[in-house]
Order: structure tokens, then C-alpha cells, then sequence
């Protein structure tokens, strides 16, 4: 969602639940492709960028995705980061760790290289990084630096483009990327200022990536999320106003659970979404439809 960091039921809707559980999830029901006994993600690997703590979006992404079968492939930036990672990593069977900085080409190519090397393939690819520096965060965006601006648009947006290089040399059968995008990208948000371009640059890049990959049946989609009290929406000045402001506001009268946003990366990621590409999704409790 909004980031100054590099990076009811939960169930989904159209699924049907079946009693069956997989042993490491006993406790659990599973939920299957309808009409079918097959696990949604079953014998699918994705790579995830961009989990901070248990309470990042790309979290609950891997989450809901680790539960219909998938192998999981995580990267941290710098080793703040690594500690939390490896322990929620630790709770998916079968997973890898690796370090990633976007601004780093070599780090990104070797993350690929491992990936390829462990699995031998890739299927899904979430793309959940944004930064940019705390001060272009708060105020008016006409005063923003040249400096904040080129790396907010470097790590927020020019990242997918890079990491979906990466990914589609190991997307030999086709495969989907989802990254996170939010309604600043289109309106002005107060203190959201030069991450709103970033966010409208990463919309953008969304459409062209998936023209460019559609031919490698490679679907490439955004999620614009409502806000979440995540580590990187604490960069953002009021970020506990504007919560309320949308809870109050959006149709649902709530700001939506990160396991929501979840849950539509796992819709996109299958089978069931295999006819949308170059789409941004609003998953915000409905606030993007409303006026005045």
C-alpha cells in the first residue's frame, strides 16, 4: 500500500471449502479450484519481495498462497530485515530466504539464479516494495528533491519492470505478477505526494508489462489496497486520520484486513484468474467509488 520502507472470514468468496487438509495445515480447511479436489496452488513456487513483519501486505500474500500448496521464495533488504523474515519464513514448508536490493542489479540476478536453481521454475512472482525518503512524505510535493523523486521512482516503480525481467526467464509455462499499488496513484492524498507519481508510474508500468509478457502467457495485474497500519504506512504523516477518514467513508463503514488484499493476490496468482491481465484491482472496502 503506502510505503516509506523498501517495501468477517478471510475465506474467498468464489472457493469452496473441503474437510481434507494437508498435514501441515491440520487444523485448517483447504480450499480447492470448484468443481475439482485440486489444491489451487499445488506444485506452484512464487517469489515474494517485500515482507517486513507479520503485519506486512506481502505477508498475508504468502500466507494465503502457502496455504493452497504453493513453495514460497522470499528476498529482505538489508540485514534489519533478515531476522523477521527468515522466522515467518521458517513457518512454510520448503522455503528460501534470500537478500535482494532492487538498486542492486548483481543481488536481484543472483536472487533469480537461486530461485531457478532450488525449484527449477517459477509460477508467481508479488511485488510489494515502495520507498521513498521521510521528508518527501509530508508537506507539498512541489518541494520535492530531485533526489527523493528518482529513488521513489527507482525502488516503488522501476523495480516491477526489473524484477519482471528476472521472473520471466523462469516462467517457462506462463505465470502471473501482482504488485501493490493504492488510490494516490490516481488522486491527491495529502503528504502522499511524490509516492503517488511513483504509484501512477507503477500503474502504468502494470498495462505496458502486461502487453509486453502476454505473449509468454505471463499476466502481469495491481492491486490498488485501501490503507493497513503496515510498518511502511507509518511513513506517512496521519496515517491514523486518514485510516478513520476511509473507515467512516467507505461503503463498508471499515478499512480493509490485509488478509483481504491477501486473498485477491491468491485469486490472481491461480487458475481462476488466467483471462485478466493489466488490470488494477481496488480491494479498499469500496472507498475509491465514492464522491462527496
Amino acid at each position: 500500500m503506502i510505503g516509506s520502507t523498501a517495501s468477517g472470514s478471510d475465506r474467498v468468496p468464489t472457493l469452496q471449502w473441503n474437510a481434507r487438509v494437508n498435514s501441515s495445515k491440520a487444523k485448517n480447511p483447504v480450499a480447492t479450484v470448484p468443481g475439482s479436489d485440486k489444491i489451487m496452488l499445488e506444485n506452484k513456487v512464487g517469489m515474494i519481495f517485500g515482507v517486513a513483519n507479520k503485519r506486512s501486505i506481502a505477508w498475508a500474500c504468502a500466507d494465503a498462497c502457502s496455504k493452497q500448496g504453493a513453495k514460497m521464495a522470499f528476498t529482505y533488504q538489508g540485514e534489519r530485515l533478515k531476522e523477521n523474515v527468515e522466522k515467518l519464513a521458517g513457518e512454510l514448508p520448503d522455503s528460501l530466504v534470500l537478500p535482494c536490493d532492487v538498486t542492486n542489479q548483481a543481488e536481484v540476478d543472483s536472487a533469480f539464479e537461486a530461485v531457478g536453481r532450488k525449484y527449477g521454475k517459477l509460477d508467481f512472482l508479488i511485488h510489494s516494495i515502495a520507498f521513498a525518503p521521510r521528508e518527501a512524505l509530508e508537506g507539498e510535493f512541489v518541494t520535492t528533491t530531485r533526489e527523493a523523486f528518482l529513488s521513489a521512482l527507482e525502488i516503488s516503480a522501476f523495480s516491477l519492470t526489473q524484477l519482471a525481467l528476472g521472473a520471466s526467464l523462469l516462467m517457462k509455462e506462463g505465470g502471473s505478477i501482482v504488485t501493490m499499488s493504492y488510490y494516490g496513484a490516481e488522486k491527491v492524498v495529502m503528504n502522499y505526494n511524490v509516492m503517488g507519481v511513483a504509484k501512477a508510474a507503477l500503474e502504468a508500468s502494470t498495462r505496458y508489462l502486461a502487453a509486453d509478457l502476454g505473449k509468454q502467457n505471463i499476466r502481469v495485474n495491481a492491486i490498488s489496497a485501501g490503507p493497513i497500519n503496515t510498518l511502511s504506512a507509518r511513513g506517512v504523516k496521519n496515517m491514523g486520520s486518514l485510516l478513520t477518514y476511509v473507515g467512516e467513508r467507505s461503503p463498508l463503514k471499515r478499512n480493509v484486513k490485509a488478509s483481504e488484499v491477501g486473498n485477491t493476490a491468491l485469486f490472481l496468482v491461480s487458475d481462476l484468474a488466467s483471462g485478466i491481465t493489466g488490470e488494477t484491482i481496488y480491494v479498499d472496502c469500496g472507498y475509491n467509488i465514492m464522491g462527496v
